[in-house]
Order: structure tokens, then C-alpha cells, then sequence
């Protein structure tokens, strides 16, 4: 057991002492007990506590619960030898459930996820070499005693080296020629090297890491920028600001977060190369036991340098004194079930509540922190041009209405014409299309009937490959069936629009001679999957590389000098508010891919609507005016990042209490100044996994507390068992 000091006996014989105990739990408080026979746990400790029917994990809060007479109180059962929570991290639980509108003990659930962290895992048998020979020495037992040192293996581990049985090793064990020695199966991580010097900066890479380490060593918090172009090195300058942070303070912690798992894998490698250590991961596709191994040495200090995903961001680090997120701008931070939050905007808060820097780093950062840059409350520092004098791509632009595909072909002449060249020269290719699948849609040409999921009113994917109909929103999926399953025609669900696997069949016709790879998260399965294509496409094994987003940033391909968007006009559809901003970021993030080293690259962006906005910002290069445009549009209308808004989405399974619901909610709604209510009013995708959804939109002044304006509105709202109501402040989707 992991617990020091179990508690018991003396109930009602000593006065005892009162804790107050927050839980995992969707509770938005703390409750009371007793602690008798010993002093009580400070506040953020670990304890077991009867609650309900059983004991459970909590951990002791600063404030009181209940303020119930102590003879009243259970007791505290035990304390748990865990390190406790810092007091930084207590205050940011706190403010993260204010700020997001969940109860405290949700936000404590992210933290304590890793549930056998607090019991510990079993000690392993390991075994070393010692000088004594055994009696009997034979072929096996020798390669066992030559693959030993002094470092311990498992029996398996020096089985596998040896090309023998573990009887083997435990046979030498036996006779005294191995020393068997407990192993934690949670090794600690190698600190990292602070002494060892990173790559040479360019000048303007120097100057952006100097002006950083001006803030690290001024102290206090500021959130910096790092506004770089593709290909500048934004990472490097901010492995500078890492090693400054680390060592300030010997027992300082860092944290780097990333978007998404398909970079985070390469991404160890990089951290390794320059700290000569493996830094923490922190990411969705770990096992059990990894996760384990994490959450323990971050708890106790030892974890020095955590590189993650979004979640990374409640681990329950001791001494934080620096994040880094990286690719700021991606909506991949955004946390959608569950407790909904934004992974950058908590980590700049998180920073202010402790006290210590936050870096942002993007070539096309948000207009968010745009604007905070310009309205002073964020710093930036620059990288303007690539590193090692490799230039921008050029960025041409292909009417569709004047220069079509062949009739159910998807790639146009210019944009086929240019592979061709590109094929010729030995040169590699990105065939761009954030479609993952066959087809994005199949229906019936007899009818017209439109699969979908069940339950839902999302649209099912065919994937070719697999020949299975799969729907990306609820994971639902389906053998396609030979005939439609409402007129029972037969070969009759015909596939309609492009996804990756289309353009894959499409290139295979027209380059049957090429090195041809797909990647999406549908293709690769698993990180190891997606590291292998990448790591293929870097050595230039593939000649062209028909991939989604997972390819569009954090990649370096140094023979890649032709992108090729399918459909560029893909992200501009629909009322999302941030669905130009999107595109544009996605669109310069993915054409940055070509061009990286020696060789010159272009992009050729694919698109019905080339006199957009978007399209031209990206052609001509313009970013800033293209924000401009983007921040005066929003401004008028009072969107964030120029007024505040949140979502309140209400979903049941009866549609008749879903309507009533919403219609009361609406009118129950207080009048204040400055405060906009829109709705109620179906969402797009109505039906979910059959919960049907109804959503008001409550846009504020930026002067306007808006948690405080939802929190009066909804607790006027009586309950309904029928009726979930969930709260989204500051909103990405609107689906």
C-alpha cells in the first residue's frame, strides 16, 4: 500500500481535527471530515475517505466544506504517501472550474487520471553480474554472463539479449553467479544537460532567444510570442528559453506542449538530441504503465523537462516555472468533451496565477493573441525569414472554373502537369486534401437516400481501403452493404466527392511508376504508423505524399518543393466565425511544408474562389493585412477576441423536452447591458449519437463577466433528468 498513516481507534476519544476533502468527482465542493490521532494533512495532501458506500482518493482542500459539528464527521481513513498537490496547482484547479464553468472536482479528475500512481506499482526482479562463476559453465549460461553488467536486466530482458531461456538466468541466479536486485518499474528520467550547446543561431534566431531570456531573468510572468515564418526555427529559439528556465532553479520544471500525438513522437527525438536526455511524454497513446511512470517522477520533481498534449497541462507538477506551446494557433488545443477548455489560453493562465513566463510560438499565430501582442498585453519577438537562407515558396493560385479536371477527376491539368515535372527532376510532392476517406458522402443514384450514422445525422465516410462505411464524429462503423438500405437497389450507394483515398487512386492511374503513400489518421495506425510514412518521406522514399493535417505542420522534408491543395476552398463553408482564420492558418501552414532546404518550392492551391480573402492573403503573402481585415470584421460585430462568447448547448433524447427546455432557458434569461442572446435554435448536426441538440449563443462586452451573467441565467433554470445543459466559454465548434 501507498498509504504511511492509516487512521483509526480513537474516534470520539480525542477532539480530532477537521479537513476539508475534494474529490474526482463532478462535485463542485469540498466536504468535511475528521482526522483523528495525528496531526491533519496539509492542505493539497492525498487521503483516503469514506464517501457513499466505499473509500476514495481525495485530496484536502484549503476552505471548509460543510462546517458540520465534528461529532458528525466521518474520519479520514488515511493518508496516502503521494506528493502533494502545490498550492499553484490548487489555485489553478480552482480558477480553471470558475473560468470554464465545471465543477472543481471535474478539474481535479484531469489531474488524478492516472489512477494506480497513488498505490504504486510492484517491484521487478532485476539482476546483475558479480565475480562469481558458476560450478557448471555452459555456451548458454556464458552469452547469459556476457550480455549482464551492471546495470539490471529483467530475466526476460537478459533471456532476449542472450538468444536463451529464462530458466537460464534464474539457473545462474541460483548458483550465485547473478545477483538479483528489486527494480522500480517507474525508472526515473535523465536530467537534462544544461551544459550542452545547441545548434549555432542565426542572427535573428540569437536575437529573439536573447530578448526571451531578458524576461527569464527579469522574473515574473509575461506571455511572449515567438512569430516566425515556416522554416525560421522557432523551436530551437525556445529550447534556448527551456535550458535558461531549467537552469535558473535546480529543482525548476518545464513543460512544451504540442498539438497533436503525430508530432509529439518525432518531436522526443528532437528534445533528446539537444538535451541529451528523453524528456517526459505526456500523450494519448501511452500505456497504462508509461502513463504511470510520468505522472509519479512530475509528482515528485524528478520529471524536469515534459513534452505533451493538451493534457499535459494538469500534471501535477511541483515547481512549473515555464510552458512553451508550440503551434499556439491550433484548434487541436481545444478540449471538446468532457471539461471543455483551451489548452493555450488555460496555460497562459496558469502562468499568471504562478508567476512565470509563457511562450507562444506560430508562423500563423491567432488573432487572439494578435491582438493581445498589439494591445501590449503579450510580447513578441520575430523571425521573419527562413533559416540557412532557404526561401518562401512561391504561391500560385488555380481557377478551377477555367482550367477542370477531366470528368470524375479531381486534380487539374497545371496541378497534375506540375507533379509530372516534379516526378521528373526526382523532386517530392504533397497532394494536400484535409478529407480523410474515399468519399465524404455516399447515396443511393437510384433514390437518393443518404447514409448516415445511426442515432445521427453526420454523414458516413467510405473508405475504399477498408470497404467500410465510417462516421468521423461518432466513430461509428459499417461493412458498405451491397445494396441501398431503403430501395434495396443493388450497386446503387454511389461515393460522392474526393477524400485522400480518391486522389490516391487518381495519382496511381496517372503515375503508376511512383513511390505513392497515404497519411491520415484513418491510414496510419497509430503513432508508430504515422512515424514510419514521415520518417520515409524525409529519407525521400516516397515520390509523392497524399496526406490530410497531420502532414500540414512541425515536418521538415528537405526534398519536398511542390504542395498541391486539392481543395483549397475547403474550410470557407459554413457560419463558423473563425472559419477564414482557419483556412488561412491551415493553408500557410501546409504550403510552408515545400521549399525547406536548398531547393527552391511552390504550392498550387486548387479553388473555385479565387477572388477570397483567404486566397489572396496566402497568394500575395500578406498576412498582416489579411488580420487586419479579419480583427476589423470582428470588431464590428463585438466577436472575440473583441467581445466575450459562450455556448449553451442542451441535448436530450426527447425532442418534445429538448424544445420546452430550450424555450424556457431562453426566457429566463436576465436583461443586462451589454449582453446578446442569439437563439435558441437547432445546431447544425442535430442529431448525435441519438441526442438531438438545440444551442443559445450569449455574446457579451468585453467589460461583461460573463461567468458570472451564466451562472445567475442558469440557476434559475430547474433541473431536468431529461435535459443535459452544457457551457462552452469562448467556443471553436459550432457543429
Amino acid at each position: 500500500m501507498n498509504i504511511t498513516q492509516r487512521i483509526s481507534g480513537n474516534e470520539g476519544k480525542t477532539p480530532g481535527h477537521c479537513v476539508s476533502v475534494l474529490f474526482p468527482l463532478p462535485l463542485p465542493r469540498a466536504y468535511d471530515y475528521i482526522c483523528h490521532g495525528c496531526d491533519p494533512p496539509a492542505p493539497g495532501a492525498f487521503v483516503r475517505a469514506p464517501f457513499g458506500p466505499r473509500e476514495a482518493i481525495g485530496v484536502v482542500w484549503r476552505s471548509a466544506g460543510d462546517n458540520v459539528a465534528p461529532e458528525k464527521l466521518k474520519s479520514v481513513a488515511g493518508v496516502m504517501d503521494t506528493p502533494p498537490l502545490s498550492a499553484a496547482l490548487m489555485e489553478f484547479i480552482e480558477w480553471t472550474a470558475h473560468y470554464t464553468m465545471f465543477p472543481m472536482g471535474a478539474i481535479l479528475r484531469m489531474v488524478t487520471r492516472v489512477s494506480d500512481a497513488f498505490d504504486g506499482p510492484r517491484m521487478q526482479t532485476g539482476y546483475i553480474a558479480n565475480a562469481q562463476a558458476p560450478a557448471r559453465m555452459t555456451p548458454q549460461r556464458r552469452a547469459v554472463l556476457n550480455c549482464a553488467g551492471r546495470q539490471p536486466q529483467s530475466a526476460s530482458e537478459l533471456a532476449a539479449a542472450a538468444g536463451v531461456s529464462e530458466g537460464v538466468v534464474r539457473g545462474l541466479a541460483k548458483a550465485g553467479a547473478l545477483t538479483p536486485v528489486d527494480v522500480d518499474p517507474d525508472p526515473p528520467f535523465e536530467p537534462p544537460d544544461l551544459d550542452r550547446a545547441g545548434p549555432a543561431l542565426s542572427d535573428d534566431q540569437q536575437f529573439a532567444a536573447d530578448e526571451i531570456n531578458k524576461v527569464l531573468a527579469h522574473g515574473g510572468h509575461k506571455a511572449i510570442l515567438i512569430d516566425g515564418v515556416t522554416g525560421s526555427g522557432k523551436t530551437e529559439v525556445y529550447f534556448e528559453a527551456a535550458a535558461r528556465a531549467l537552469a535558473q532553479d535546480p529543482s525548476s520544471q518545464v513543460l512544451i506542449l504540442l498539438p497533436e500525438i503525430a508530432l509529439t513522437l518525432p518531436f522526443l527525438k528532437r528534445v533528446e538530441e539537444r538535451f541529451g536526455a528523453s524528456p517526459a511524454p505526456w500523450h494519448s497513446d501511452m500505456t497504462g504503465a508509461q502513463r504511470r511512470r510520468t505522472w509519479r517522477r512530475v509528482a515528485e520533481g524528478q520529471a524536469r523537462l515534459v513534452v505533451g498534449a493538451r493534457s499535459a497541462l494538469f500534471l501535477p507538477f511541483p515547481n512549473l516555472r515555464l510552458i512553451i506551446v508550440d503551434e499556439e494557433h491550433d484548434n487541436a488545443y481545444k478540449q471538446e468533451e468532457g471539461v471543455i477548455y483551451h489548452a493555450r489560453d488555460l496555460a497562459v493562465a496558469r502562468g499568471s496565477l504562478s508567476g512565470f513566463p509563457v511562450i507562444l510560438a506560430s508562423a500563423t499565430p491567432s488573432l487572439e493573441t494578435v491582438v493581445n501582442v498589439d494591445e501590449g498585453r503579450y510580447e513578441a519577438v520575430g523571425l521573419p525569414s527562413r533559416f540557412a537562407e532557404a526561401s518562401m515558396p512561391e504561391i500560385s493560385l488555380i481557377d478551377m472554373r477555367e482550367d477542370a479536371p477531366a470528368a470524375g477527376k479531381w486534380l487539374s491539368p497545371s496541378l497534375a502537369n506540375a507533379v509530372s515535372k516534379n516526378l521528373s527532376a526526382h523532386e517530392q510532392s504533397l497532394l494536400f486534401l484535409n478529407r480523410r476517406g474515399y468519399a465524404p458522402m455516399t447515396l443511393c443514384r437510384r433514390c437518393g437516400h443518404k447514409m448516415t450514422a445511426p442515432g445521427s445525422d453526420t454523414m458516413l465516410v467510405e473508405h475504399r481501403f477498408d470497404n467500410r462505411l465510417v462516421c468521423h464524429h461518432t466513430g461509428f462503423s459499417m461493412p458498405k452493404p451491397a445494396a441501398c438500405p431503403e430501395c434495396n437497389a443493388v450497386d446503387g450507394l454511389t461515393p460522392c466527392g474526393p477524400g485522400v483515398e480518391r486522389i490516391a487512386e487518381e495519382a496511381r492511374e496517372r503515375w503508376p511508376g511512383a513511390r505513392i503513400a497515404v497519411l491520415s489518421s484513418d491510414t496510419a495506425s497509430g503513432p508508430g504508423a504515422t512515424r514510419d510514412v514521415l520518417d520515409a518521406m524525409r529519407a525521400g522514399d516516397i515520390d509523392i505524399l497524399i496526406a490530410t493535417q497531420v502532414a500540414a505542420k512541425g515536418h521538415h522534408f528537405p526534398n519536398l518543393t511542390l504542395v498541391g491543395v486539392v481543395d483549397a476552398d475547403l474550410g470557407l463553408a459554413g457560419g463558423d466565425l473563425r472559419a477564414a482564420e482557419r483556412t488561412y492558418q491551415l493553408l500557410s501552414q501546409v504550403t510552408g511544408r515545400a521549399g525547406r532546404a536548398e531547393k527552391p518550392g511552390r504550392a498550387l492551391l486548387q479553388t473555385y474562389q479565387p477572388q477570397s480573402a483567404v486566397l489572396q492573403a496566402l497568394a500575395s503573402g500578406d498576412r498582416d493585412a489579411f488580420l487586419a481585415a479579419e480583427a476589423q470584421g470582428r470588431q464590428a460585430l463585438f466577436y472575440p477576441p473583441y467581445g466575450r462568447l459562450a455556448a449553451v448547448t442542451l441535448q436530450s433524447r426527447d425532442e418534445a423536452a429538448l424544445e420546452a427546455s430550450a424555450r424556457t432557458l431562453r426566457s429566463l434569461a436576465p436583461t443586462a447591458d451589454g449582453v446578446e442572446i442569439l437563439g435558441p435554435a437547432r445546431t447544425p448536426i442535430y442529431r448525435m449519437r441519438g441526442l438531438a441538440r438545440q444551442r443559445l449563443l450569449v455574446k457579451a462586452r468585453r467589460n461583461v463577466h460573463i461567468q458570472a451573467y451564466l451562472s445567475d441565467w442558469l440557476a434559475k433554470m430547474k433541473k431536468s433528468s431529461a435535459v443535459r445543459i452544457s457551457v462552452d466559454v469562448n467556443p471553436y465548434n459550432f457543429l
